[in-house]
Order: structure tokens, then sequence, then C-alpha cells
């Protein structure tokens, strides 16, 4: 939170972020959900009058339409006054000014659980043992972060990642993966390392691609390392020699035939350990 004469000594663009930031915090504290560090705690003035305060900040923006200020003034002489329905309503008039979409936004102040107990030890993760993900050439950090998120929420014990793959550690990725690259951890190979490390494990691999067994039909073994593929190639030539165990496929109907890797291996995933 922050002191409502402070944003005056914030550039334009700075003051909104700011102010979306805020606004996002404050819809988590109504809900009950706020995070540690983030609750409303101003004893002066009510969270209520705080909102208020804010929103007569943000009707002042010049770059936000006639449209955009009317709603906001509707609602802040609305009685009883909607405090999380005010947050929500600046907080998208904000991006929508910022040219940011409010999903992607999202990653930055969605809350997320800590990693750390009441007593600030390290939570130990459960997963399953054996079971990895093979990033191969990942060159957008949001799907990097992505697929982070869905290995560590569905218990891969790692994520390995080729040396082409975007830095896991870039701040995009970072956000998209909500504190599961810190969390899984990740390490980088190449195909000849990548097989090193099969063989040393006893471990199978197989590549999510077109042209293999459909999901369903596909027997998943119990541990092994499953390769994906970059965003526009796909899993390399030298990637699916390797792949020892096969091939799946998720099966489509659309025209197009195409998913986000990060879909699809949320898709895999979950087939994945409903066999294990």
């Amino acid at each position: 939170m922050i002191e409502v004469h402070k944003l005056n000594q914030l550039q334009p663009g700075q003051k909104r972020r700011k102010l979306a930031l805020t606004f996002g915090a404050l819809e988590r504290d109504v809900d009950g959900i706020a995070e540690k560090g983030c609750e409303y705690n101003f004893k002066s003035i009510t969270r209520s009058d705080y909102i208020k305060k804010l929103l007569e900040v943000v009707i002042q923006d010049p770059e936000f339409s006639e449209d955009a200020k009317a709603q906001l003034e509707n609602i802040l002489k609305s009685e009883p006054f909607d405090e999380k329905r005010a947050c929500n309503l600046a907080r998208n008039n904000l991006l929508a000014v910022l040219g940011t979409f409010p999903a992607e936004w999202d990653l930055v102040i969605a809350p997320h659980s800590s990693l750390t107990d009441e007593n600030g030890v390290v939570k130990q993760r459960d997963f399953f043992p054996d079971v990895y993900v093979y990033a191969e050439d990942i060159r957008s950090p949001f799907n990097c972060g992505s697929i982070f998120r869905t290995a560590e929420a569905m218990g891969a014990e790692k994520v390995l990642i080729s040396p082409m793959c975007i830095d896991p550690n870039h701040p995009k990725a970072v956000r998209s993966g909500m504190g599961c690259i810190e969390t899984i951890g990740f390490e980088r190979k190449n195909i000849e390392q990548l097989v090193q490390f099969a063989k040393e494990k006893d471990l199978p691999i197989f590549v999510l691609e077109t042209g293999g067994t459909p999901i369903r039909e596909f027997k998943f073994p119990k541990k092994g390392i499953c390769i994906i593929g970059s965003e526009e190639l796909g899993v390399s030539p030298d990637a699916l020699s390797i792949a020892d165990y096969g091939r799946v496929s998720i099966p489509m109907k659309g025209l197009k035939a195409s998913l986000n890797v990060g879909v699809a291996y949320g898709i895999l995933m979950q087939e994945w350990i409903s066999q294990i």
C-alpha cells in the first residue's frame, strides 16, 4: 500500500502501475486472501475511505476516457460503496491505459502460497520420483514459466532444459512461474547429456509431438522423461531419435489443430499422473 499523497511524487506511468498493483492488493484484502505483508494496515483511514481517495486520484488521469471517468464517479457516489467492484473497475481501466491485458497482469499480482511454513521452515515438495520434463528450445519466457508451474503442480521431480531454452530466471518467466522455478529447480543439458542422464537413472524417454499414439491410448511409464519441443519447430530430429519409449500426441479437431506448448504439456501431465 502507498500513502495517497506520495502518488503525486511518481511519474505518470509509474503512478499507474503502482495504482494497478495497489487496487489488486486491495481486492484480495477485501476477499480476505491478502498476501503476507500486503494487508491493508493504515490506522488513520478506513479501507473504504482509502479506496475512495485512490479513485479520486485515478479519475484525474488525463489518459482516461470520459466513459471510464463516469463509471468511476458513479461507483464512488454509490451507496453502499462496493469496495471490490470499485477496485476491479479502477484496475482494469488502468491496465487499459497501460496497454496490458488483465490476465497477463494477474501473473504479477495473483496470490500464491508461501514456500515456508509458519515457522519459516522451507516446505518439502511432494512429487513423483523420476518424472521429468525436458523443455527443448522454449523461447517464450511466459511459456517457460508456465511449464515450470505445471511441472511443480502436477508433481514432476525436476525440469530439464536444453542449451537454447530461455533462461528460467528471466523476469517474465519468474512471474508466470509463480514461484515454481525456485521450488522445483532445473538442470540445463544437451541431447548427449540427456541420454547419459536417462541411462544412469534407467529412465525411458518419450516425446510429445504430432504423428504419435493418441494420448488416451498411450501407456505412460511409471517414470521417465517427456520431451516437449519449441513453439515454432516442435521436437528436433535429434530429440526424436533418442525417444526410445515412443511418441504421444493430443488428437485435435480444430482447423488450426494447434495448442500452446504450455497448454499441451498440462494436458499430457494430467494424463500421465492419472496413469501413475
